[in-house]
Parts: C-alpha cells; sequence; structure tokens
C-alpha cells in the first residue's frame, strides 16, 4: 500500500466525520439516556427503567410511619430531663439521646404534658412543668409540617437507604404528611387552648432555647 493511498484512507475518514454525524451520534446518546432515566407505571406501581421499582413518597409515608411512630414513642425522653442534660452539657446529651444522620442537626424522641397556648404560623405553644420559661416549647400543628425530626430521630432510617438525595427528603415530607391525616386530623389546637395535653414526637436540635416537636401523639390529657 503506497503512502498515498494510506493518507487518502485517513483524510476520507475524517471528511465522513462531519457535524451531521456528531449530531446524529448526540441525539442517539441522549434517546438512550432518557430511556434509562424514565419511569413506567405499571398499575399502582412505578417502575424505573431496568426493572427496579421507583421511589414512591406516599407508598414509603404509609408503609414506614407506624414504625416510626411506634419506634419514637417508646424511646421518647421527658422534655424536662432532656431539656436539663442539654443545657448541662449538649454534646453529652446529644450523644446519649439523640441520634445524627451526617451533618444534620441531632433529632431527639421526647413527650410531655402541659398546659396548651395561643396557635400561630401553624404553632402551639406548650407550656411543661419541670422546663424553664426561658425554653420556648411549641407542636407543630399546621397545616404545614416542616423538618425532617421524624425521618431522623429513630437513628434507622439513613441516607444510603435511598437512591438519591431528593427520595431521602421526600422520606421526611412523607412522613410529615402521615402526621397531619393519622395525628392532626383529629386534633383541634384552637379549642385546646387553656388546656392540657399531652404530646409525644420529635424535634431537631437548633437550640436548647427554642424547641419544636413534630407530634406522633397529640391529644387534650383527661
Amino acid at each position: 500500500m503506497s503512502a498515498t493511498t494510506a493518507g487518502e484512507r485517513r483524510t476520507g475518514a475524517r471528511r465522513r466525520l462531519t457535524p451531521r454525524v456528531v449530531l446524529s451520534a448526540l441525539a442517539v446518546l441522549l434517546v438512550v439516556a432518557m430511556v434509562l432515566d424514565t419511569t413506567w407505571k405499571t398499575g399502582d406501581v412505578k417502575v424505573a427503567a431496568g426493572g427496579r421499582e421507583a421511589f414512591s413518597a406516599p407508598k414509603y409515608g404509609r408503609d414506614n410511619y407506624p414504625k416510626v411512630s411506634t419506634a419514637i414513642t417508646k424511646s421518647a425522653v421527658p422534655l424536662p430531663t432532656l431539656v436539663a442534660a442539654l443545657r448541662k452539657d449538649q454534646d453529652a446529651a446529644s450523644k446519649q439521646y439523640g441520634h445524627r444522620e451526617g451533618s444534620s442537626p441531632p433529632a431527639f424522641s421526647v413527650s410531655g404534658e402541659g398546659v396548651a397556648g395561643k396557635v400561630e404560623n401553624g404553632l402551639m405553644e406548650l407550656r411543661i412543668p419541670g422546663v424553664p420559661k426561658s425554653t420556648r416549647v411549641s407542636v407543630q400543628v399546621g397545616p404545614a409540617l416542616n423538618g425532617t425530626a421524624l425521618r431522623d430521630a429513630t437513628g434507622t432510617i439513613h441516607f444510603g437507604q435511598f437512591v438519591n438525595q431528593v427520595d431521602y427528603a421526600s422520606a421526611g415530607t412523607a412522613l410529615n404528611n402521615e402526621v397531619k391525616t393519622r395525628v392532626l386530623k383529629g386534633f383541634d389546637a384552637k379549642s385546646a387552648s387553656g388546656k392540657r395535653v399531652k404530646l409525644a414526637g420529635a424535634f431537631a436540635l437548633l437550640t436548647p432555647s427554642v424547641i419544636t416537636v413534630t407530634p406522633v401523639q397529640l391529644e387534650v390529657a383527661g
């Protein structure tokens, strides 16, 4: 084979790699990527490409809330005990009573009984004997429930159990949504003002002087 013939073949190969060919190849790659990321729905179950069941936040909430609620109730620390421990040594109390996932603040399972106060911005104030007045305790009563305390407080739900950060965050929201239907739907926060209220729930520690509990149990005592 002559040098001239080999050079012509290389030149021909380069000429065949036209912008149209490149664009066509990129289009094929895009279609493949879309298929791999596609979620298919079969009946009530969503299935992602590859056969795995796609994450369903409502289903996760329904399936896991009972276990989370039971775990929080069983391990709940009375708020007067926890607040005193946090004021004495926050790090030690967090290790003893709380659970922390990654860089998130520690989350605690708590219980308490006290007099309900006013409801403002979705929060019901609760004055609990044994908790200093300098510590404000509130209960989330909706309609919006914020945070991931329920997800994090048991120490059994971890990021590695989910495909991505979106599903992990959605799990926390799903558990909060279950509280709306299972706990708060039958609780009239405004009429509870001035009455003794019992609760169990979870909160994430931002500061010991402000405690905002997401309830798994909430009822007027007696």
